[in-house]
């Protein structure tokens, strides 16, 4: 990545922060007098929703009517722009079926509203989609998990210590104690496993990636890119191109100041979240290197072992070695649910969703578990043998199907698929 095309991504995620800041503030501060209660609260559950899922603090600062003033501006200059033989944008397009701008400050205001009452109303339907708030923890209700069946895939030099998939499902790495990471075709582990392949040995594994000098503690992949990230025990976020096949070390380096637990990308790729051996759990700019939010003892006064996002991003699962898993609201800090009924206080454990986040997968690291929960309810559903010699480290769900990665003490890393 040359220096020009770094400083241009860095310039356009400074604008895109401002840009949420002004929406963010917008929602929160509408004060219609004419507004309905409903509106009102409408609003305040729009400002929620778009500071969780952009990562803006909902009392960030902004002065009064600053997004509406630029939107009158902009409209104006482009009408302006358009009168003299320029392109006109899709945007104007639209504005110009609206009355905006026009001759009144009133007319064009009440005009802003209505646009961003349909973008409210598009942002309630997602809130309304997810139930994890709203869904009682209800034993017997329960819904069943699958069976699955688990074979050996790979081993490492030391222990396998971590594993992610890519977002489409396509490739999963994995992570050792050995320093290094491999990166393994999902449709090459389907093509190894078939009991009847008739072209020799499948190789799956098709990168391997050397540029820690400390153990592998996490990976993650970029949601909507070819970048994979990994934290380690060396205190460093390593950034690594997957597209590039020769390439064998990072392009890029965040510097942490402790021994890096746990990573995961927010679902825009804009930002990571991290949890660190000091108990707390970090959410880091991943344009400007800089930390924006935390929270501080979310696993009392141990340590939090993992972390990760829902696929809407209003959520953190977290595990710690105290034992047990927690749900939290992004958006308050709030914790929304626990689960408990698996023993992980020595080994660094991490707990997962499954492809529909019905179910969530942790490990028992007493009796060589593998233990699953239904997210809704918290009810403990099935627990498995691990395979293992010794306890799991690690498991990876795929976000396609139902399949997942375990990896092990014994250097192994195993695959388990629904049994058909």
């Amino acid at each position: 990545m040359d220096t020009s095309s770094s400083e241009q991504t860095v310039q356009d995620g400074k604008l895109y922060r401002h840009l949420n800041s002004l929406i963010v503030a917008h929602l929160r501060d509408n004060n219609l007098t004419q507004a309905s209660p409903f509106f009102l609260q409408s609003y305040h559950y729009a400002a929620t929703a778009a500071a969780s899922a952009t990562m803006t603090p909902l009392n960030v600062e902004a002065p009064p009517n600053r997004l509406l003033d630029l939107v009158a501006k902009g409209l104006a200059a482009e009408k302006d722009g358009t009168a003299r033989g320029a392109s006109a944008s899709p945007f104007h397009d639209l504005a110009a079926s609206l009355p905006l701008p026009h001759t009144t400050p009133v007319d064009f205001r009440q005009t802003f509203e209505i646009v961003i009452m349909v973008l409210v109303s598009v942002v309630l339907q997602n809130i309304i989609e997810v139930s994890f708030c709203s869904a009682p923890d209800v034993k017997g209700s329960s819904k069943n998990f699958p069976k699955h069946e688990t074979r050996h895939l790979s081993e490492h030099k030391n222990i396998a210590r971590c594993a992610r998939f890519s977002a489409d499902g396509r490739f999963v790495a994995t992570g050792s104690a050995d320093t290094s990471i491999k990166l393994f075709e999902v449709s090459k582990i389907k093509q190894m496993l078939l009991s009847d392949a008739k072209d020799g040995p499948v190789r799956p594994v098709i990168r391997t990636y050397y540029d820690h000098i400390q153990p592998i503690n996490d990976l993650d992949f970029h949601p909507q890119g070819t970048i994979l990230i990994s934290g380690a025990k060396d205190q460093t976020i390593k950034f690594f191109d997957i597209s590039k096949m020769n390439a064998k070390r990072a392009y890029r380096v965040i510097q942490d100041t402790h021994n890096v637990r746990s990573i995961s990308f927010h679902p825009s790729g804009d930002f990571l979240l991290a949890a660190s051996k000091d108990g707390a759990i970090r959410l880091w700019d991943g344009i400007t290197a800089s930390c924006v939010r935390s929270i501080t003892g979310a696993h009392g006064t141990a340590e939090a072992t993992s972390a990760i996002f829902t696929k809407d991003q209003r959520f953190v699962l977290s595990c710690g070695k105290d034992s047990t898993i927690k749900l939290w609201e992004v958006a308050s800090g709030r914790l929304v649910k626990q689960y408990l009924g698996a023993l992980h206080t020595q080994l660094r454990c991490q707990a997962i969703f499954n492809e529909t986040e019905e179910f969530i997968l942790s490990v028992d690291e007493l009796n060589n578990e593998i233990v699953i929960w239904d997210a809704l309810t918290t009810e403990k559903v099935a627990k498995w043998p691990s395979n293992h010699v010794g306890a799991p480290r690690w498991l990876e769900h795929s976000p396609i199907e139902s399949a997942f990665i375990s990896c092990g003490t014994d250097r192994s890393v195993r695959f388990w698929k629904e049994t058909v």
